[in-house]
């Protein structure tokens, strides 16, 4: 039964996703058709008012994801459809407030039933939640974990990448582990569903990615600095011989003249919707311990410039200066709240006016960071080929833990990757850090964090 199921897995996933968006814009829909009854009729208000949803809702899926059971764990599905439905929503309905500024309806623009926007999200949320745990649970009935080999060169790689791999136990099962260097390994491969090759050298990880796409097995591998380069190649044809031209000169003349006065706008807009929120902050900041509520420290951003970044101050004064731990009793109660919700960074947009940051970027690291990681990873220098940003990949995928190659990785695929466009997804997709509690998550100990500042040695002990 599972195994004649497993082949219509396509065909109930697609049912299901049509199922869900079908059902988050009828609600939408009906709710302010109550109250507008064009929408029920051929209308130009029922024309662009959906015309509006359906283009504003294809965006947002495509910044937030969609409706990808089996892939995602439920839990980002669900704040992944929500944000997308909220985000809709609004712009939906703006729409509609615009088409009934007319003499039949009102001679101004005016907000109609605001309060019912509140009604159709939580009407929504409950479908949402309701068609993506449906969804999970049918699926991974019908749909066993893959059997999952691990290739990688250490014992400290086997910790990294099997720590993962792990939170995703119903899609993936480890049923072994490997070193690289094993001379049964081609042998070994084929017996599993998908395999993970974890800091493998280049050639030996060439040899293995072919050999397993040979045998079609599902690859996953982590990037190396040649990898990232090329996302941004482009296919050229010299007569009849195909090549990849990798240009990696970082943002254009263009590029570099539009984000800054895309950064100016952002930056004015959110400073003058945040100020009330800042005020609050400054008062509690005030009230809570009575010492300054600005906090300065030297970065770096792009060519290695130095400033002095702004953030509203989160730990006591007059202590230790170095990365978060968990329960950091550095960190005042009122400052947890505003690391949790990112508060804290929204001075930044100041650096971002003054010219010294960009809204979407690498993060600005602390100088002491910079030039250790540079010993061990000298890649991490070519960060500093854009400005540093308030977002990015590395602040909203990764965590305030995360490794120094790891960020690197993200931070050098926005510079390989940028547009106009990947701004515009990841200023969106910042919201979802608000959801993330493991985004600010700290080191276990202060040892730790001194350890991390400093970065790690790789074990080069094999894997017995």
């Amino acid at each position: 039964m599972k195994a004649q199921l497993r082949k219509c897995e396509k065909l109930i996933v697609l049912l299901f996703k049509i199922i869900s968006y079908y059902l988050i814009f009828y609600i939408f829909y009906r709710l302010y058709a109550i109250e507008n009854w064009q929408l029920l009729t051929p209308s130009r208000t029922a024309a662009v008012t959906t015309l509006s949803y359906l283009i504003a809702g294809y965006l947002f899926l495509k910044i937030y994801g969609g409706y990808d059971i089996g892939k995602r764990k439920t839990k980002p599905i669900v704040i992944s459809l929500s944000l997308a439905a909220v985000m809709t929503d609004m712009v939906a309905y703006v729409m509609l407030c615009v088409m009934n500024t007319n003499k039949a309806n009102n001679r101004t623009f005016k907000l109609e039933q605001p309060w019912l926007l509140l009604v159709v999200f939580v009407a929504q949320l409950v479908i949402i939640n309701l068609v993506v745990y449906w969804g999970q649970w049918i699926y991974f009935k019908i749909h066993d974990p893959d059997k999952c080999l691990i290739i990688t060169s250490s014992q400290r790689s086997l910790e990294e990448i099997s720590r993962c791999v792990k939170k995703y136990r119903l899609q993936y099962k480890i049923s072994r582990n490997i070193n690289y260097k094993n001379e049964n390994l081609k042998s070994i491969i084929p017996k599993y569903d998908t395999i993970f090759i974890y800091d493998v050298p280049t050639k030996e990880r060439t040899e293995i990615v072919e050999y397993c796409y040979q045998n079609m097995k599902n690859v996953y591998i982590n990037p190396q600095m040649a990898d990232v380069v090329e996302l941004n190649a482009h296919h050229v044809l010299l007569d009849d011989v195909s090549l990849f031209e990798l240009s990696s000169m970082g943002l254009t003349v263009e590029q570099r003249f539009f984000k800054r006065i895309s950064d100016i706008v952002l930056s004015v807009i959110a400073l003058i919707i945040t100020s009330p929120i800042v005020l609050i902050a400054a008062i509690a900041i005030k009230l809570d311990d009575h010492g300054p509520v600005f906090f300065k420290q030297n970065r770096a951003t792009r060519g290695g410039m130095i400033f002095s970044v702004y953030k509203l101050r989160t730990m006591k004064e007059h202590v230790d200066n170095y990365l978060s731990t968990v329960n950091d009793e550095r960190v005042t109660k009122v400052g947890r709240v505003l690391r949790r919700f990112r508060i804290d960074e929204i001075p930044q947009f100041i650096n971002v006016l003054k010219g010294e940051m960009s809204v979407v970027g690498p993060r600005p690291e602390m100088l002491a960071n910079i030039f250790n990681y540079t010993n061990d990873l000298p890649e991490f220098e070519y960060r500093l080929r854009v400005k540093a940003g308030i977002t990015g990949y590395a602040q909203i995928a990764g965590k305030y833990n995360t490794s120094p190659r790891d960020k690197l990785v993200l931070d050098l695929m926005y510079i390989e990757e940028y547009s106009l466009w990947l701004d515009f997804k990841l200023i969106f997709q910042t919201f979802i850090v608000i959801f993330k509690r493991d985004s600010t998550e700290g080191f276990a100990s202060e040892a730790d964090a001194k350890k991390y500042e400093k970065y790690y040695e790789m074990i080069s002990d094999d894997i017995t």
